[in-house]
């Protein structure tokens, strides 16, 4: 592990004067370089699949902004692909998959090892970063958590409850387990064959952890998480791990501990005085200003990026929105947020 890299420096524990920072989807439609190479590429998920221009995109806001940190460009449901579900994406209005909401629907999906041929494109993504990136620059990897790609596998599209997959939940448990415990288990295979590509950190992004509440938060969400990450430090001792279980509200109280996640990731909803007091103590804590500001700015993006980071120095913290950076944020509001960290 470099002492070099800010980023794991925060999630070893240290506090330091100034955080470190990256964004989610810093790679992304708000960069005109971006727009342009996608254009290149012809469709997103041949974007995805393009190493040399994937690795382009992920280097594009490190060139801009020298974030301490680049995230892979790739997308939580490549694991789905790879296992064998039909996916798509629409113009403008997301991801399609085929559906499976009958026990049938999981017998045509292959199995935990027979991903990498189809993934072999992502982890040469990685092997070109680690070359290109800058000494201090952390390479992040990542997946989508077993109940949000779940979620879109049920439905065959992003939805707003997750209500298709509260169903199956609900009346054909045996299936939706079945399909948790492929993904739990295709997820550490796909996230172990990052990390021996290069990532040096890996993130789990549970975006739909909120709508699962109680037992099943606990079932769900917590144990999945702790069950890959118990796996990956077996195999990877020392690999550092980010966990966002997005819109946890409460239940992100004890949730890195018992996960074993060093990092916790929080969501825009949260108070960051309340995450210093209750969750930064176990972890390092990851967020959280709006994405709004990213598209609004002025003196506002600047009084609460500096709230946050007042709110979360006595502890370690990395800094980075409480989502992804959207398509209509202006590209010099960014500049502005490094300002405010940086000085």
């Amino acid at each position: 592990m470099s002492t070099e890299k800010k980023l794991l420096r925060s999630l070893a524990g240290e506090t330091l004067p100034i955080p470190p920072v990256w964004m989610m989807r810093q790679a992304g439609r708000y960069l005109p370089e971006y727009r342009a190479t996608r254009a290149e590429a012809g469709d997103f998920l041949s974007l995805c699949y393009n190493s040399e221009l994937a690795a382009e995109v992920t280097l594009q806001p490190i060139r801009r902004y020298g974030f301490d940190a680049a995230i892979m460009f790739a997308d939580i449901l490549l694991v789905p692909d790879a296992l064998g579900a039909d996916v798509w994406f629409v113009t403008g209005e997301g991801p399609r998959l085929s559906t499976i909401t009958r026990p049938d629907g999981l017998a045509p999906l292959k199995g935990k090892d027979d991903i990498h041929d189809h993934l072999a494109p992502i982890y040469e993504t990685l092997r070109i970063l680690r070359r290109e990136l800058p000494s201090d620059t952390a390479l992040i990897g990542f997946a989508g958590a077993p109940w949000t790609v779940a979620t879109y596998m049920i439905a065959g599209r992003g939805t707003p409850d997750q209500g298709p997959a509260h169903k199956l939940k609900a009346e054909d448990r045996a299936t939706f387990e079945a399909l948790l415990d492929l993904l739990t288990e295709a997820t550490i295979e796909y996230l172990s064959k990052q990390v021996d590509a290069g990532a040096e950190v890996v993130k789990l992004f549970d975006s739909w952890a909120g709508s699962l509440n109680g037992e099943d938060f606990t079932k769900y969400a917590l144990a999945p998480a702790k069950r890959i990450i118990a796996e990956l430090k077996s195999r990877h001792p020392g690999l550092p791990v980010i966990a966002f279980p997005r819109q946890a509200g409460e239940a992100y109280i004890g949730f890195a501990k018992a996960v074993g996640a060093d990092g916790l990731a929080i969501d825009t909803n949260v108070d960051p005085a309340w995450a210093a007091e209750h969750l930064q103590p176990d972890s390092c804590i990851q967020g959280n200003l709006d994405p709004k500001h990213m598209v609004t700015g002025g003196q506002p993006l600047v009084d609460e990026t500096r709230a946050i980071i007042e709110a979360l120095k006595g502890g370690p913290h990395i800094f980075n929105l409480g989502h992804g950076i959207t398509p209509d944020a202006d590209p010099e509001n960014v500049h502005r947020m490094l300002e405010a960290i940086r000085s």
